[in-house]
């Protein structure tokens, strides 16, 4: 599912106009992006949680030359799924 079909799905259920549900998306996008910047969590109960994580450095491979490449540290997005959202 694509963001416009998101929008279509989210105006049908909430019985909004497709310009409001895109706005409505828009703005959650906007403040999840916000929090997961500064390094807090999302919890949606029913759909899961946002946080970061930061991984180490570490040395990796150059699959080309099979050369021998530091991998530089970096904090990255991990979503957990609810229990209720797999069932």
């Amino acid at each position: 599912m694509n963001k416009a079909e998101l929008v279509n799905v989210m105006a049908e259920k909430a019985c909004l106009t497709k310009v409001d549900a895109k706005k409505a998306l828009d703005a959650f996008i906007c403040a999840a992006t916000e929090a997961i910047r500064k390094g807090e969590r999302i919890s949606l109960v029913g759909f899961g949680t946002l946080s970061t994580t930061k991984r180490p450095a570490r040395k990796g491979r150059n699959p080309q030359t099979g050369k021998e490449i530091m991998i530089a540290p970096k904090t990255v997005v991990k979503f957990k799924a609810s229990a209720d959202l797999v069932k």
